[in-house]
């Protein structure tokens, strides 16, 4: 008997070169892939992708996959035993803007009902000016820095949403923001975003990530408070500082001249490194000595990890201890996120797993809070 079951097509393609610049302090992938790959970073989009399509293996008799040739998606639908369909080719070993441009037109011009896709925001730019307007398209997050809308909050989260579609629930659709970074200017510590325009998306609030609000902290007496907090902690501990706004203002209450947009290192008031890359967090940790990770939540999306600074790697967590994973956010800060928890996204499901929960929040001198974490934005507990 002939299946007549509908099935979901769905278009996969991987910009397999996403997110190398992170761990290396690269501030991005774009133009430096050669760079990140000669220093030993190891790409890690494809293994995000599988977080996504493992949750999506229940339902695979139900979709028709087409894949995007070699590492840009056929090679992880091959390696995980989903049936497939590859369109479109490849001429070089390294793919480029040009090849995701070109396969994305392909995979849409054969009528498929989602274009799901892995990078950063370069990746959504390239999708953006290749597909037409209102293809259904859903970005997995696989770069270093991603200011725009279209993207679920961790690849665990995007397959959630791909399965509800697959299974027929009522998903609401919307227009999401594609923006994309100045990366020259981001490696000089400038912030400058444009908006290159909109893509359709499934729209479900627990799954999708905010468009990044920038702009820094004005509460300087806050981060003067909480500067003289870390001014007087026990001088054995060190501090690895994330990148962000509001570390950055701690660092210039302490005088320091840390990095806007990178890693900073600190122990009794004195700074051990700037702009540090995972190797060098991890050949410091080697030491054995006593370690707090201090990170800031993004503004208006409230990604604690995962979002620009990939460079504190999930090894780097649980060498540190993840009860010495806290969180430095202003009260104002923590308003822009209306409610909704931290979020999540390591790379290591089951590192962000045992994340979930309620978190240490630096609010003020001597001040603490507890915030809710979670690997998607409408779970406070450690069951998913």
């Amino acid at each position: 008997m002939t299946d007549t079951t509908p099935r979901f097509r769905i278009g996969l393609l991987i910009n397999p070169l996403a997110g190398l610049g992170g761990e290396a302090a690269l501030k991005g992938s774009d133009n430096v892939a050669e760079q990140a790959l000669a220093m030993g970073v190891k790409p890690l989009a494809i293994a995000r992708v599988r977080q996504a399509f493992e949750v999506l293996l229940p339902h695979s008799q139900r979709i028709e996959l087409l894949a995007a040739p070699g590492l840009m998606g056929e090679s992880l639908a091959v390696d995980m035993g989903f049936k497939h369909r590859v369109v479109g080719s490849l001429d070089a070993e390294h793919t480029s803007a040009q090849d995701t441009q070109r396969v994305a037109a392909e995979l849409v011009a054969e009528g498929v009902d989602l274009l799901l896709f892995a990078g950063g925001d370069g990746t959504a730019r390239d999708i953006c000016s290749s597909i037409p307007v209102g293809q259904l398209v859903l970005g997995i997050p696989a770069g270093v820095k991603i200011h725009s809308g279209v993207y679920a909050v961790n690849p665990r989260a995007a397959g959630e949403l791909v399965s509800l579609l697959v299974s027929g629930d009522l998903v609401r659709l919307g227009e999401a923001e594609v923006r994309d970074i100045d990366e020259e200017a981001f490696r000089q510590g400038k912030v400058r975003t444009r908006h290159f325009g909109e893509l359709a998306i499934p729209e479900e609030g627990r799954f999708v990530q905010q468009v990044k609000q920038s702009g820094r902290e004005t509460e300087t007496l806050v981060l003067d408070d909480i500067a003289a907090w870390l001014q007087e902690s026990e001088p054995q501990i060190g501090w690895i500082m994330g990148p962000g706004s509001t570390n950055i203002g701690v660092l210039e209450a302490m005088g320091l001249a840390g990095t806007l947009l990178g890693v900073d290192v600190l122990r009794d008031g004195q700074l051990l490194a700037t702009d540090a890359t995972e190797k060098q967090l991890w050949d410091l940790l080697e030491s054995g000595e006593d370690w707090r990770i201090l990170v800031t939540a993004i503004g208006g999306q409230g990604h604690i990890l995962g979002r620009g600074n990939q460079q504190i790697s999930p090894r780097v967590v649980r060498a540190v201890g993840l009860d010495n994973l806290m969180v430095v956010a202003t009260k104002t800060k923590l308003k822009t996120l209306a409610g909704r928890p931290f979020l999540l996204d390591s790379g290591d499901a089951e590192l962000d797993q045992e994340l979930t929960g309620l978190r240490r929040v630096v609010s003020g001198y001597r001040e603490e809070m507890l915030y809710p974490a979670s690997w998607f934005a409408g779970s406070q507990t450690s069951e998913p």
